[in-house]
């Protein structure tokens, strides 16, 4: 038959008996849905090489999917890429091995097949027992989880006498890229290639600490992270660059918002977890940090927040600059530094804490950083480092020598592009009239949209172009006046007898194709008008009359105007919500520059 030529025979029985088959081809003979209280939809095989059968073969949750859309059926002929064996224990039916599916491609739909291939037997071990009826002869050893992909090495007979065969099966050991979360027991060995300090939280539901760890060995790398007690008990054992055996946790899907480390998983430790150090052992088996670098070029075209590993020559770097958090109140010390690359771009990445007030630039070093988080400012996109970030100076890797020889062969003119760097307004600046700006539905998308416009601003609304805001520095909540000569801000949840005037500018904007209301914050506000939010708060106070006339003095003049464009929700109503980063007059040279730009544009003459 032509489809039973397609089937692997006698590759279930090898894989059963932890041989590595790498891509076997099966047929699935059924399918039975298995519910557990408190669990998510589980997924029965009976599979069949077309010799053997196995009716213990368990799909991964994460393939639902093709059941549910009828993509996986009866009679389908499959090919299995990734896949492990795990043994179950059943108080009341022993131990039975399980082959879980983590992935695997229909090769031929079932309704295409619409029959059983061949004559498949269950699987018989050597005292008689099925293998396929669940249940193990007490003989029979215990079988090692195996990958399809990579084989561990073997652990030297000295570290197996050290007394750990009591407490890990240094025989067992399972590869990373094996883990998921439908295994009990496994033990891994992996190389801790960074460690994070302790951080601390304290919310409604209590206090807690954490620290993480990035693990690698020779399949793949892992997070693993250790809460409260597993905090305390791990945290001062475990050293950067050594390799340890490690058994026992919970292993969860990643939450790939806070990594981008190759793997679907990661590790929480438990209080079951145990952590041995791996001694007697040639560690330069095992592979160091791995990264996946991404061009400076692409970050512009990539989502915010998203986690990325780059490489780049430290063109420039800033002082260090302190503020306050404004969630946690505390004082901050961040630090900007230029990167460069061989995409001739630039990227601005921002140093926090330690990472910021050691950091010396002066030499300009090749930085590699594994996992920053890509920002928007107005724009412009630029690099974060975070708690879990690593950043190695002058890292002994291929890619950092191959960049420090191109950077110190570059002409000393050569000019970058830089995705950090919102426009001023120069002639590569996105011009738009506002009705231009209203027909290319500006601000309707997910993202923000910035452009430029040409404008005289109208009207001001300055009776309520000032708020009273609380006085502490990194607040800038609209404060409850109590008339009793103090005031109330519900963000800090205190009262005082001071506030701060801040402005909050309703203004039109008009052109030539229409009119256009926008709102304007301090510092644009401040920009505008040639004075302070302050001394505006006074002359409300004391002086009416000037105090008005520092908003008429703005009046139907010619604007430059930086604009921000974004689709907003409030009350459950959404419109579209225009404010001005920036106004200030026009400087007609560069006017001048891109009108002229934009007729030969127009007419088709060479720039």
């Amino acid at each position: 038959m032509e489809y039973e030529k397609m089937l692997t025979k006698g590759t279930l029985l090898a894989i059963m008996n932890n041989e590595e088959i790498k891509d076997p081809i099966m047929q699935v003979l059924g399918v039975r849905k298995i519910t557990a209280a408190g669990a998510n939809e589980r997924y029965r095989l009976l599979i069949s090489d077309g010799q053997n059968l196995n009716s213990f073969a368990m799909l991964a949750t994460q393939l639902n999917s093709m059941i549910l859309s009828g993509e996986l059926t009866e009679f389908a002929i499959v090919k299995i890429k990734r896949h492990i064996i795990s043994n179950l224990t059943d108080r009341s039916k022993g131990s039975k091995q399980v082959m879980i599916l983590i992935d695997l491609v229909v090769m031929v739909p079932g309704n295409v097949v619409s029959s059983k291939i061949g004559d498949p037997k269950p699987i018989v071990d050597n005292s008689g027992h099925m293998v396929a009826n669940g249940t193990s002869a007490p003989a029979v050893a215990t079988p090692k989880p195996q990958s399809n992909s990579v084989k561990m090495p073997t652990v030297q007979s000295s570290v197996i006498n050290n007394g750990l065969q009591s407490v890990i099966d240094v025989d067992n050991i399972h590869p990373i890229n094996s883990l998921s979360p439908y295994q009990n027991k496994w033990t891994i060995r992996a190389r801790v290639v960074c460690k994070t300090p302790i951080r601390t939280w304290s919310n409604q539901r209590g206090d807690g600490k954490l620290f993480s760890m990035d693990l690698v060995d020779e399949s793949s790398e892992i997070r693993a992270t250790a809460f409260n007690n597993e905090c305390d008990k791990f945290f001062d054992m475990i050293e950067v660059n050594k390799v340890y055996f490690i058994t026992r946790g919970a292993i969860k899907t990643a939450n790939k918002k806070f990594t981008n480390l190759d793997n679907d998983y990661e590790l929480t430790f438990s209080s079951e977890t145990q952590i041995f150090p791996c001694h007697d052992f040639d560690d330069s088996q095992m592979p160091a940090m791995k990264f996946n670098f991404t061009q400076l070029s692409q970050v512009k075209d990539m989502d915010v927040d998203s986690i990325v590993d780059i490489i780049g020559v430290c063109q420039n770097a800033g002082d260090v600059t302190n503020l306050v958090s404004k969630t946690t109140r505390k004082e901050l010390q961040k630090r900007d530094v230029t990167l460069v690359d061989q995409s001739l771009s630039s990227v601005t990445a921002t140093l926090w804490g330690t990472q910021a007030t050691d950091f010396d630039g002066s030499l300009q070093p090749v930085i590699a950083i594994k996992g920053s988080r890509i920002r928007e400012f107005m724009g412009s996109k630029s690099l974060s480092l975070l708690g879990s970030t690593i950043m190695q100076i002058n890292p002994d890797i291929e890619e950092a020598h191959r960049l420090r020889g191109w950077y110190d062969s570059l002409p000393s003119n050569v000019e970058f592009n830089s995705i950090s760097t919102r426009s001023d307004g120069g002639i590569n600046t996105k011009f738009l009239t506002i009705k231009g700006a209203q027909l290319a539905q500006l601000g309707s998308g997910d993202k923000a949209d910035y452009y430029n416009m040409y404008s005289h601003l109208i009207f001001v609304k300055s009776e309520s172009a000032l708020y009273k805001a609380c006085p502490k520095p990194d607040c800038q909540k609209k404060v409850i006046d109590r008339n009793d000569g103090t005031y109330r801000c519900e963000k800090c949840n205190d009262e005082t007898e001071n506030f701060k005037y801040r402005l909050m500018l309703q203004a039109q904007l008009s052109d030539s194709t229409g009119n256009q209301w926008v709102t304007m914050f301090q510092e644009a506000a401040e920009t505008l008008l040639g004075t302070t939010s302050t001394e505006l708060g006074r002359l409300m106070e004391e002086a009416k009359e000037e105090y008005c006339d520092v908003f008429q003095k703005q009046m139907f003049k010619l604007f430059d105007a930086r604009a921000r464009a974004k689709m907003e929700t409030y009350n459950n109503e959404t419109r579209l919500k225009v404010s001005i980063v920036n106004m200030k007059p026009i400087d007609y040279k560069i006017a001048n520059e891109k009108l002229i730009a934009d007729i030969k544009r127009l007419s088709g003459i060479s720039t």
